[in-house]
């Protein structure tokens, strides 16, 4: 089974988007594993970032996808990583450089989000991504 792992800085703290996030990885379950760790710092970011071997950057810089393209890309990462893929949400000063010079780069949206909104949102885009290659009609 896929295992997918979020490494963020801070915590989820409001209830509504703990719940949101729940019911996410509730639905993902029976497809993947999803599990999160968290950093304080950019520092301690740097290091859960260098134990691991297959990460993407989420950056507002990074390329931007449509859901279908997404999709696409989520499944050529997870075959190209052995079903083992990382995904980094920065905090306000977002991810440091060390760490984007060195993995690819992929964006959400220009606009800003806050980490926990980040969160939601790439969780609920790769809840959308196993859809769309299942072929459910979720994503329309």
């Amino acid at each position: 089974m896929p295992r997918i792992k979020i490494i963020s800085v801070g915590k989820t703290k409001e209830r509504w988007l703990q719940d949101a996030l729940q019911e996410y990885l509730k639905r993902l379950k029976p497809t993947l594993e999803m599990e999160f760790q968290w950093s304080q710092s950019d520092a301690g970011l740097l290091s859960l970032a260098a134990k691991e071997k297959h990460i993407i950057c989420l950056d507002p810089e990074g390329k931007m996808m449509d859901s279908v393209t997404f999709s696409s890309y989520f499944q050529e990462q997870l075959e190209k990583s052995g079903a083992r893929l990382t995904f980094l949400i920065g905090g306000a000063e977002g991810i440091p450089q060390e760490i984007k010079k060195a993995h690819p780069l992929i964006s959400l949206s220009r606009m800003t989000f806050t980490h926990q909104m980040t969160r939601l949102i790439l969780v609920e885009q790769i809840y959308r991504a196993t859809e769309i290659l299942k072929g459910s009609g979720y994503h329309k």
